[in-house]
């Protein structure tokens, strides 16, 4: 057994350039699969951050909503009957709408998500809300999000400077009072929070007591799937029940399924690992091709077919990890890259990781049984 490691590392290594080239073929598919899974994770992630921020146990919605970008409003009156149910502890109702920012410095227009809640109670786990709700109970005083894009103008950095910070918001000027960390996502580039009474000043086509997210707090020990089960059972069907946990997954099944960018990320991972495949076929192939009077000659005095199948499969390996490596290096300095330029949270993570390394392996292991069977027509016969 301690002759097969040596024998595959010499056949490897007795082609330098041929190594290398296949080295960074490795490498390159292990980029492009790295990249693809990191732009898919940071989609579902960046989109669902504010479902995982709210501090509450079950989310109703309107039955036709489909995701943020797409919510349709119902009446607040559904949500305060849940109150009717003894686990029920509280109800809040929220507002979030899309409109138009204007920048302060160029004047130049860009789409921000608003969001309205009652700034009695902090309903969101984020940064900098708690501090600063009192604020929200002035007219026409929002926060902002200091993770949102730079086409929004310097806002964090002159309210940081202690300037004082104004801006359009659909033609009303509105004060900025605080900042909060949420993050940019593919569907908003940037977020405000406002209370629900300058929601409505903002949106005055709004109708009060339409709301778009009902979050309710439940008392301790009460069971969230029960009383959901209760609740879609007390409430109309024009109104769908989900436990926070489900608002989440009902927020990245939109992503995952009902939108192309979803299936495009997930496609060029597929296509990184058939280029992988391609590659490192083609190099084990010349491989073999190029030492098939070698391998013959083994053949001849004794060794089988499995020893030769195994020092194959060893060099596979053997580049599987070689490329791996320099692959894991490059993307994660691809995704500090990105992460600069959008603002997504495009990080590394140990599942990915270890996924990646998993396909390269495989990768090079359905390349290395394909490639062997070119071993099949080293005949002896021919050599003596």
């Amino acid at each position: 057994m301690s002759q097969k490691i040596p024998l595959s590392w010499l056949q490897l290594t007795r082609e330098k350039t041929r190594l290398a080239v296949a080295l960074a073929g490795i490498s390159f598919a292990d980029i492009l699969m790295f990249m693809q899974l990191g732009f898919r994770d940071a989609l579902y992630y960046s989109n669902v951050r504010f479902h995982s921020s709210l501090q509450g146990d079950i989310v109703l919605i309107n039955s036709q909503s489909s995701a943020v970008l797409a919510m349709r409003s119902f009446s607040q009156r559904r949500l305060y009957k849940a109150l009717e149910l003894p686990a029920v502890q509280s109800v809040h109702p929220i507002y979030l709408d899309f409109t138009i920012w204007k920048n302060p410095v160029t004047g130049r227009p860009r789409s921000i998500l608003i969001f309205g809640m009652n700034p009695e109670t902090n309903i969101v786990n984020l940064p900098g809300v708690q501090e600063n709700l009192d604020k929200l109970k002035l007219p026409d005083v929002v926060l902002f999000d200091r993770s949102s894009r730079v086409e929004y103008g310097p806002i964090a950095a002159n309210y940081d400077q202690g300037k004082t910070v104004t801006a359009e918001v659909r033609r009303r000027r509105i004060k900025v009072e605080g900042l909060f960390t949420l993050g940019a996502s593919f569907g908003a580039d940037g977020n405000l929070i406002t209370s629900d009474i300058n929601f409505l000043r903002i949106f005055s086509n709004r109708q009060k007591g339409l709301i778009d997210i009902g979050l309710i707090r439940l008392k301790p020990g009460a069971d969230a799937n029960i009383v959901a089960q209760e609740l879609r059972k007390y409430l109309p069907n024009e109104v769908n029940v989900l436990t926070k946990q489900e608002f989440i997954d009902f927020e990245r099944n939109y992503w995952a399924n009902s939108t192309a960018i979803g299936f495009i990320f997930t496609l060029g991972t597929v296509m990184g690992f058939i280029v992988g495949t391609v590659i490192v076929y083609q190099i084990l192939y010349t491989e073999v091709a190029d030492h098939l009077a070698e391998y013959a000659t083994l053949k001849a005095i004794g060794y089988t077919q499995n020893y030769l199948l195994t020092v194959i499969l060893q060099e596979a390996l053997l580049l599987a990890v070689l490329g791996y490596f320099p692959g894991i290096v490059f993307a994660l300095f691809m995704y500090k890259s990105a992460r600069d330029a959008t603002l997504l949270p495009v990080f590394m993570s140990f599942e990915r990781a270890v996924m990646v390394l998993i396909l390269t392996m495989l990768m090079c292991i359905i390349s290395g049984a394909i490639a062997v069977r070119k071993l099949r027509s080293a005949d002896p016969a021919d050599i003596f």
